[in-house]
């Protein structure tokens, strides 16, 4: 039997999405997304904010680069991975990040009216892998 590795997320985005482009014409984007949580601690509501590295490619990042911004509110499927890498002092670091499948834009119409040209896709503000994939275009 093969195991589940799913994170679904709902954050807002610490910062615009940075895009690279790779070899081969791929395209990648990341950005940091933090989720919040309150708890009562003695007496008192105490809100602990985690943070998380999203990794978007190909046509999915294509998206997010020019829908996403710093501040905005999404909600984000996809799957764990870990990787390493050696610094500069040889040092071997390891970084988990999740790669995401889907997202959807949330928060209000407004919100996303100072991005260029927003048009209405298919499913209001959801944008997935295999959408983007199938059209090799925005999923419209």
């Amino acid at each position: 039997m093969s195991g589940i590795n799913k994170v679904i997320l709902v954050g807002h985005l610490g910062k615009d999405p940075e895009v690279r482009h790779l070899d081969g014409g791929v395209t990648v984007a990341s950005f940091p997304l933090a989720t919040s949580e309150t708890f009562n601690k003695d007496g008192k509501r105490v809100e602990q904010t985690e943070w998380h590295n999203i990794v978007l490619w190909r046509g999915l990042a294509e998206v997010a680069s020019k829908y996403l911004q710093k501040g905005k509110l999404v909600y984000i499927e996809g799957k764990l991975r870990t990787r390493s890498f050696e610094d500069k002092e040889k040092v071997k670091k390891y970084v988990t990040e999740v790669v995401a499948e889907n997202f959807t834009m949330l928060g209000r119409k407004s919100d996303f009216e100072n991005t260029p040209s927003t048009p209405t896709p298919k499913s209001e503000n959801e944008y997935t892998t295999d959408s983007v994939a199938e059209t090799g275009d925005l999923p419209f």
